[in-house]
């Protein structure tokens, strides 16, 4: 259930650091933000011990991309002289998309004796966080499925998980001239939660919103299509919030439902650049299409370190790492998150408790612009009883042109008076800018 990455002994040359080197985090990877010795070298100090989980061989929960690239990430540390002088230990482990699979990996965590659990995928936090909890592991960039990670004192998320995404995509199509939005999402409880989020983001424009509940284990979503389309009146616009096998089943069911005025939007995650360029990039359904992700768009230069550690990644041993995949970048910003965390703890040993000692203090971490950068100091937190772990309530307006997921306006915008229920500010929604 578990892979080790080998380490590379060596000596390792005096520390650099500071929060300009923390931004520039992965280039060389992460090698040059004062990881320790040079290329080739392991550190001296004590070894540290992570883990990354997420589901694999289940189907389209599958996110095996989260665990090859936490492979690639320690692989890459560790021949650049580790993190702080330290060699880095990466656990993998199947999640099995089960609270079976997830309670195993947790207890895994905790026999291995890791100091933090990063950018890992699964949707059952009720069966794997109060194993962390009891240990004291901190849980660092979960994707955002299950409310214990926007509860729970020992999670730290690093994007605001499907509701702001879907509040996001409602004030993108606010924007967008939408006078209706058919929303067509999961019918389970995970589901009927975005109905008010989204909700919330269109209701002070007095967009009518129509709830469309799907079956994701389908492969047939005609009715809801039609439905999604009604009269096909100017304005109606339709966004998914489906995972990414039934989105592609839906987009095949709307190709086959004739519309003219129909607008289509989607959550990344849903569909990334991966799922554009197999239904026929411009010359398929998505040309036009809007998208509200977390993170800029895979083209951005924010990615040019990621691509560069699955460039260089070996092969032959690692699976497929789609660069696109959300859960692929919130793994690597998680890992971001993780370096600077051990760096600033300098000569102390590092802990669970120190590293959560350390996030929780307020410091912002740099993410080189992959997110706003993350505080979860107590200011920081949603006003929220359902998700006060919530700090990032950023989002990115994208949309498909050529072909291609781009920014279809720069920077990010903050949705977080609408998870709050507060009032929208002034005109429009303006992106702030990105951190350079």
């Amino acid at each position: 259930m578990s892979t080790v990455v080998p380490g590379r002994p060596a000596a390792r040359r005096r520390r650099t650091g500071g929060a300009a080197l923390a931004v520039a985090l992965l280039p060389v990877l992460l090698g040059t933000a004062g990881c320790g010795g040079p290329a080739g070298a392991a550190g001296d100090k004590a070894e540290l011990t992570v883990m990354t989980w997420a589901p694999a061989n289940t189907g389209s929960a599958d996110r095996p991309g989260m665990t090859a690239l936490a492979t690639a990430i320690g692989d890459s540390l560790n021949s650049q002289g580790g993190v702080a002088g330290h060699r880095l230990r990466v656990l993998t482990c199947n999640e099995h998309n089960t609270a079976d699979g997830a309670a195993a990996c947790a207890r895994q965590a905790v026999t291995g004796g890791a100091v933090a659990v990063i950018g890992s995928y699964s949707q059952y936090g009720d069966a794997f966080m109060p194993l962390l909890e009891t240990s004291g592991i901190p849980y660092i960039g979960g994707y955002g499925l299950s409310s214990p990670e926007f509860t729970s004192p020992v999670s730290y998320p690093v994007a605001g998980g499907t509701p702001a995404l879907i509040a996001g995509s409602g004030r993108q199509l606010v924007a967008a001239g939408c006078r209706t939005v058919a929303l067509i999402r999961p019918d389970t409880p995970a589901g009927d939660t975005l109905v008010g989020a989204l909700g919330a983001a269109l209701t002070p424009d007095n967009v009518k919103l129509t709830d469309i509940r799907a079956n994701e284990t389908s492969s047939d979503f005609t009715n809801q299509a039609r439905q999604a389309i009604g009269t096909d009146q100017p304005g109606n616009c339709i966004t998914a919030a489906l995972s990414a096998v039934p989105t592609l089943n839906l987009l095949d069911s709307l190709r086959r439902q004739p519309h003219q005025n129909t607008r289509l939007a989607s959550v990344i995650g849903s569909f990334q650049q991966s799922v554009v360029d197999s239904t026929g990039g411009d010359a398929g359904p998505l040309n036009g299409a809007y998208a509200t992700g977390w993170y800029p768009p895979e083209a951005s230069k924010v990615w040019d370190p990621l691509r560069a550690v699955v460039r260089t990644r070996d092969a032959a041993d690692l699976t497929s790492i789609d660069v696109s995949d959300p859960g692929v970048e919130t793994t690597w910003v998680a890992y971001q998150v993780f370096v600077q965390a051990v760096q600033r703890l300098d000569s102390q040993p590092v802990t669970g408790k120190a590293l959560r000692d350390e996030l929780d203090n307020g410091q912002p971490i740099s993410t080189g612009g992959a997110t706003p950068p993350l505080s979860w100091a107590m200011t920081n937190m949603l006003a929220s009883a359902n998700t006060p772990r919530l700090v990032n309530t950023s989002v990115t307006f994208q949309q498909v042109q050529g072909g291609q997921l781009v920014e279809q306006q720069p920077g990010f915008v903050d949705v977080r008076w609408v998870l709050t229920g507060g009032t929208p500010p002034s005109g429009p929604d303006t992106p702030s800018p990105a951190p350079s």
